[in-house]
């Protein structure tokens, strides 16, 4: 007769290690380039200005998709984009006709202005700002501490699906993905493969079962 504690675990202890499916991998890309020029000098407002319609833009024209990050689009099971244009058609870009999951969890962190005199060009004031809402200056829109947490929920999915066996491709931005990484290394997944933070650049993350 089989022990009554035995019995009653759970059945995912009860499973042999054969049962149980192997992680797939993580790979996280960055969007291609935007079309909207930099080519400009803003003040504080109009930077605002700026960066609305660079989230409403889309990519330049005549780009293509790295090879590497092809063959991942390949390999991979499923691709999932933030909800921002430039990250969807990143997306359509590499898929090769997957269907693409769109999820507004994995948008880009904010970056409002800080109280700064001038006009300068937004690559300027991508550095002033994203430097002020690291030290806490967020204003109205999301701080430093709402996208950490923001970023561990999005590294919890992406394990989520990774443990089930599939190979998760995530098609996203440049700061928001470097803020998902340091969830995903607590948690003991390796990175295998570093591209960088280009556009159209990607990491590849692994656990270590699979080294």
């Amino acid at each position: 007769m089989t022990p009554p504690e035995v019995a009653l675990a759970p059945s995912h202890l009860r499973q042999k290690p054969s049962e149980i499916p192997q992680a797939g991998w993580i790979a996280i890309g960055r969007h291609g380039k935007p079309a909207l020029s930099r080519a400009v000098r803003l003040s504080r407002h109009q930077y605002r200005d700026w960066w609305r319609m660079y989230d409403a833009g889309g990519l330049a024209d005549g780009q293509s998709p790295p090879d590497a990050l092809r063959r991942i689009a390949d390999e991979a099971d499923v691709v999932l984009s933030s909800t921002l244009r430039r990250a969807v058609e990143t997306a359509s870009a590499v898929a090769g006709g997957k269907p693409i999951t769109q999820e507004a969890l994995f948008i880009e962190a904010a970056l409002p202005p800080p109280p700064l005199p001038g006009r300068y060009n937004p690559g300027a004031w991508g550095v002033a700002a994203r430097a002020a809402w690291w030290l806490g200056l967020s204003g109205d829109e999301e701080s430093r501490s709402a996208a950490e947490a923001r970023a561990k929920m999005a590294a919890l999915d992406l394990i989520a699906r990774a443990e089930k066996g599939e190979n998760v491709l995530l098609l996203a931005h440049g700061w928001f993905n470097r803020m998902i990484r340091p969830p995903l290394v607590q948690r003991g997944w390796r990175c295998t493969s570093d591209g960088g933070d280009r556009y159209w650049s990607h990491r590849v993350y692994v656990f270590p079962q699979r080294l």
